[in-house]
């Protein structure tokens, strides 16, 4: 199998970024073949939220390099994030 990491930013990274930000939807199943790591996050009052610059780091195994991809972005863009963004050519190398 291949495995694709897509990493989710805060806004403003590498430079200045906001802390504190609110991540929903990562309780939800995305399925065996993706693994979410958590890099800068943190709880707050119970609620999860950013506390870094590289945020959240989302891996999807497949059995090509453009399945990973296509599952990795299927997953980052069910993430409820306003304050992230990612990289939208991750692969494209191989792809």
């Amino acid at each position: 199998e291949t495995a694709l990491t897509v990493v989710l930013c805060a806004k403003g990274y590498p430079g200045d970024i906001r802390r504190g930000q609110p991540i929903n939807g990562l309780n939800q199943n995305f399925g065996q073949d993706i693994n979410i790591f958590h890099a800068g996050t943190t709880l707050k009052d119970g609620a999860l939220v950013s506390h870094g610059g590289r945020v959240i780091n989302v891996t999807a195994l497949a059995g090509s390099v453009s399945q990973a991809q296509g599952k990795a972005y299927a997953a980052i863009d069910q993430i409820d994030y306003s304050d992230g963004f990612c990289r939208r050519d991750i692969g494209w190398r191989a792809v």
